[in-house]
């Protein structure tokens, strides 16, 4: 039987992110970057799997647009030297990451007209992503016209809350006109992790609440109940719920109208301050990396130990909120760059939580990569679990296809 090899592509403004993958053995055959695209000296960072492990190269290249950096990626792919396949058709299909597919995708979908359409429909909602994931669609389909190509939404996994949840207390005709509601993001990554933490519990994904925290420099929670979202803390867009690297998460919205007011402040300007200058950097003053929040912390610096207190009160705040949604908490999941990598931030996170059953084992805690971090009779299973939206697109995108000839 040939090899599943899919091309999961992830197209931002000035860059595109590939993984070539077997998806049954979910090996990884090639990986890399493309940056800068649209200037004369862009980048290609190529790591690929030769027979004693895997290699790396740089290119420097004129890359004037996404087509002229995929393509790259594509001969690269079947280069005599740097190449992980032998013709093109090596690739069973494409599967994108697209951020926004609105309330009409509860799925990922085959990307026929239709959804390019509802895609660019979702501009609107998403104008910093869904431009340049439907760029890389385009391309793609005028490069390798054969080829099959799935659209994997983060907001498709959250299309399964109710609608008491995805309302907000605004004018019902809001709603209707202009489609204002809770969608949620991360969803790609929140549907991996929970699938993978019951495999690694072998437990029944069905049998399981769970609450997944995807921490990094963009954070959300969400509680999946028998693998199901039911709830998730980012809304109409990534900027509610949780305090983030640059981003507000909650907060009163009267506050900008008070500073428009106060401020002369305009709604750029606005935009720029609850977006870019605000969460662990707006607080600290010092950066949006955790780690720096948490060296400067530990010296003593009191507006970096308030971003991180305030920063972990926001993450308590949400698992208990939805604890009580679910009437109970099974698994308690940590991931992405900061849930991942840091100790001290599951740590603080699970003090003072042993009513809900929730404690970590601090020699499992601080050595652990992957699995269960909590002690072994606590009531709630702490884990750390990497995520792999990568390797959740690709499996999403041979599923489709194959779906397409039964």
């Amino acid at each position: 039987m040939s090899p599943k090899n899919i091309l999961v592509l992830n197209c931002g403004s000035s860059s595109v992110k590939y993984e070539l993958m077997d998806v049954d053995s979910s090996v990884i055959l090639a990986r890399g970057f493309v940056e800068k695209v649209g200037m004369e000296d862009a980048v290609i960072n190529h790591h690929y799997i030769v027979e004693y492990g895997y290699n790396d190269i740089k290119l420097v290249r004129d890359i004037s647009t996404h087509r002229v950096g995929i393509k790259m990626v594509i001969e690269l792919l079947q280069d005599e030297e740097h190449g992980v396949i032998n013709d093109i058709n090596d690739v069973y299909g494409i599967g994108h990451r697209v951020v926004h597919g609105g309330e009409g995708y509860t799925d990922s979908a085959y990307i026929d007209d239709k959804v390019k359409n509802d895609i660019k429909h979702c501009i609107e909602l998403a104008p910093l992503h869904n431009p340049h994931h439907l760029a890389g669609i385009d391309a793609t389909e005028k490069l390798i016209p054969d080829h099959h190509q799935v659209a994997v939404f983060d907001t498709a996994f959250h299309q399964t809350m109710e609608e008491d949840t995805y309302m907000y207390a605004l004018p019902y005709e809001l709603y209707k006109k202009h489609g204002i509601r809770k969608y949620g993001f991360h969803g790609t990554s929140h549907k991996y992790v929970a699938q993978h933490a019951a495999q690694l519990l072998e437990k029944r994904l069905d049998d399981l609440k769970i609450i997944s925290c995807h921490l990094g420099n963009g954070a959300s929670a969400c509680a999946i109940s028998g693998g199901v979202s039911v709830d998730t803390s980012m809304g109409f867009t990534p900027l509610s719920g949780l305090m983030m690297g640059t981003r507000t998460g909650d907060f009163d919205p009267a506050v900008l109208l008070y500073l428009i007011n106060k401020e002369s402040l305009s709604l750029s300007e606005v935009s720029t301050l609850i977006n870019r200058h605000s969460g662990l950097y707006g607080i600290s003053g010092i950066s949006r990396d955790f780690r720096e929040i948490i060296k400067n912390a530990d010296k003593g610096n009191k507006r970096a130990q308030l971003a991180l207190d305030m920063f972990v009160a926001r993450i308590k705040h949400y698992i208990g909120a939805y604890t009580a949604k679910m009437n109970g908490i099974d698994v308690l999941v940590f991931t992405a760059g900061i849930g991942e990598n840091s100790p001290v931030l599951r740590r603080m996170v699970c003090e003072n939580m042993d009513y809900l059953g929730i404690e970590v084992c601090e020699e499992a805690n601080n050595s652990c990569d992957e699995g269960v971090i909590s002690p072994e009779n606590s009531g709630v299973k702490v884990m750390c679990v990497p995520t792999n939206e990568e390797l959740l697109i690709a499996r999403e995108t041979a599923r489709i296809i194959e779906g397409l000839n039964k």
